[in-house]
């Protein structure tokens, strides 16, 4: 049996930015909260993709919390992640900012994604362990088990 792979959390740190144009942009004339989805179910992909070195697919959305809107021409940037990594599972945090012409950054999305490493025929496999490294990662990493364990709990209860 061989000795898993581990890789760090900055192995896989992702940051894309997106120029809000008229058509991301809902009636209200803010940033259309399906393209933000879009956005972040991409870059979260991204990052588990480079820490598993194989094809993922989303599995849960664990949290999309909205906490301001982005108008026309405003600089979306998504810095994404990894918070956790299971057997085959990954969660992906993806922090998004609205960024100003003067380059300062103020946040307007948190969400989690859990991903999955898949193989061939889409069945789960194992990816590479996760090093954590200094104290933020390790409260991230023990804040990602409570919300599997919670994530596991409404499941059984048909959520």
């Amino acid at each position: 049996m061989s000795e898993r792979k581990m890789k760090r959390v900055e192995d896989s740190l992702t940051e894309q930015s997106h120029l809000l144009m008229p058509k991301c942009l809902n009636a209200a004339g803010y940033l259309f909260g399906g393209q933000l989805l879009a956005w972040i179910d991409e870059t979260a992909g991204i990052v588990a993709k480079r820490h598993a070195e194989m094809n993922v697919v989303t599995v849960a959305v664990d949290n999309m919390y909205f906490k301001a809107g982005a108008q026309v021409n405003d600089t979306i940037v998504l810095i994404g992640r990894l918070t956790h990594v299971g057997r085959s599972s990954m969660e992906v945090r993806i922090d998004t900012y609205r960024e100003d012409l003067s380059g300062t950054r103020t946040m307007i999305n948190r969400a989690y994604f859990t991903m999955v490493g898949t193989d061939e025929k889409q069945h789960p496999v194992e990816v590479p362990g996760l090093i954590i490294e200094g104290v933020t990662q390790q409260i991230e990493f023990e804040a990602a088990k409570k919300r599997a364990n919670l994530w596991k709990v409404r499941r059984q209860e048909g959520f």
